[in-house]
């Protein structure tokens, strides 16, 4: 098992922008932008600019800085997606879910008796991507 930071993750590209994404929010610290293989609509990720493996090797202060914009973006989630509650999740290392090697904060939105799809299975229509993406900024922005 490695344990180092790999500056050629999906997410360090994603950085780099080399791969596309469908963002909703950047600015020094962090970018958000939609989970391709969402657990629920609405489902997006919050990455902090920060190269760190996972909260284990985060910096504290890049930590400290990159938790309001998880609360920004689950508070427009839950607005933008009339949802009953959303659900945070971190994974550290592959023994505990990680897949992607890049600190990274996953925003759900969630329904009451709606059972979450499975992680990392299904790829999202990029249409669908884009209109939630949409839905989303709009409720970071002021809207609905």
């Amino acid at each position: 098992m490695t344990s180092t930071y790999d500056a050629d993750n999906i997410f360090a590209k994603i950085l780099r922008g080399e791969i596309p994404c469908h963002k909703v929010y950047e600015d020094d610290i962090a970018i958000a932008f939609m989970d391709v293989m969402p657990q629920s609509d609405g489902h997006a990720l919050v990455v902090p600019k920060s190269p760190s493996r996972n909260l284990l090797d985060a910096d504290p202060a890049a930590l400290a800085a990159v938790i309001p914009l998880v609360q920004k973006i689950a508070t427009a989630a839950k607005k933008a997606f009339e949802a009953d509650g959303i659900s945070i999740q971190q994974f550290n290392e592959g023994a505990g879910g990680q897949t992607v090697f890049h600190l990274h904060f996953h925003v759900i939105p969630r329904y009451e008796g709606v059972p979450l799809k499975s992680h990392g299975r299904d790829m999202e229509p990029d249409d669908i991507l884009a209109a939630h993406a949409e839905k989303l900024s709009a409720a970071l922005k002021g809207g609905k």
